[in-house]
């Protein structure tokens, strides 16, 4: 080969090289890892952070199991310090704190479009709405038991509450079905059994509305997402192909984008980590970071997710016991 065929061979390579970097800059996610977020008091220290969630104001909701990890049998005494915090977005700081002595085993956890908190509790069996500063406002299950009727759960994982405040609950680890209860808490109609079809759910971990009233659902252990309409038709799924589980989700209902998170182990033994998934809400793939790159952090497993209104992304790490924020860029 010439030197001058070797030259315009050197060339193309580096346009080509240069154009492939350029292309997959511009797929960046577009999200960094805040450093020292959040800021919390001196000798204070998170347990496994279960349920995140955003109030109107922007506040970040925050439910840990403040000094309990799962364990089975669960423990049969209550959390006696409190369980629930509302942190500063900007600096992560404690604004407030409740729910001493209501919990055993903290789970899933919503913030509604009027402030109202939901959580649930996979030890008791059962799904709470309190007011903004922790004001008991309904319980639904039967503590400690266990059930398949319209008056019982099985280990309820979340809560997603629609715009005439009606409301559904993903349930859960023992029955792999979504109930859906009026306003008042009146139980209207479930659907789902346990399985990997389309329609089926193996453990419905995380659920959200869309602003249509679509239901999605994160399929944890059959890794997907899936799509209902209000009254429990399936729609569509998204196959998560890189990872075992699908742990959460939540809707970014301005941008009609969904963001979930995963997690992948080596073996079910060792930590691979996780990634954070955006799609939009027809399950069309946009975006992801963390495990599989663009990302510089810890090894983390991220149990819940939530998105504030300037994009901005919070995920409950359940690893490294701690919350952690993404800004956007």
């Amino acid at each position: 080969m010439n030197k001058l065929l070797l030259l315009l061979l050197i060339s193309s390579l580096l346009l080509y090289a240069c154009s492939s970097a350029k292309k997959h800059h511009a797929q960046l996610p577009g999200y960094e890892l805040v450093q020292h977020w959040p800021q919390l008091p001196d000798g204070y220290q998170l347990s496994q952070v279960t349920g995140v969630g955003i109030d109107k104001a922007q506040h970040v909701f925050l439910f840990h199991r403040t000094g309990r990890r799962w364990t089975e049998p669960f423990p049969d005494s209550m959390i006696s310090v409190n369980t629930i915090l509302m942190l500063d977005r900007q600096t992560g700081k404690i604004l407030n704190s409740w729910g001493a002595n209501h919990f055993v085993m903290p789970h899933g956890l919503t913030v509604d479009k009027d402030d109202n908190v939901w959580v649930t509790d996979v030890a008791l069996h059962q799904v709470f709405k309190f007011t903004h500063d922790g004001q008991l406002l309904m319980t639904l299950g039967q503590p400690r038991q266990p059930g398949t009727d319209s008056a019982h759960f099985n280990l309820p994982t979340d809560v997603a509450v629609a715009k005439d405040g009606s409301f559904y609950v993903s349930d859960g680890y023992g029955n792999s079905r979504v109930v859906k209860f009026s306003a008042a808490g009146k139980y209207l109609f479930d659907w789902g059994t346990k399985g990997d079809q389309p329609g089926q759910l193996n453990t419905p971990h995380g659920i959200d509305l869309d602003a249509g009233g679509n239901v999605y659902v994160a399929d944890r252990e059959n890794n997907r997402i899936q799509k209902f309409d209000a009254n429990g038709t399936f729609i569509s799924l998204w196959k998560n192909d890189r990872a075992e589980q699908l742990y959460s989700l939540t809707l970014n209902k301005a941008k009609n984008q969904v963001f979930a998170a995963d997690y992948l182990t080596e073996l079910k033994l060792k930590p691979l980590g996780s990634d954070i998934i955006r799609l939009d809400t027809s399950l069309q793939f946009i975006s992801r970071f963390g495990r599989s790159g663009q990302y510089e952090g810890p090894i983390s497993r991220y149990h819940d997710i939530a998105v504030d209104n300037e994009g901005n992304i919070y995920v409950g790490d359940i690893l490294n016991n701690n919350i952690r924020k993404f800004a956007k860029r």
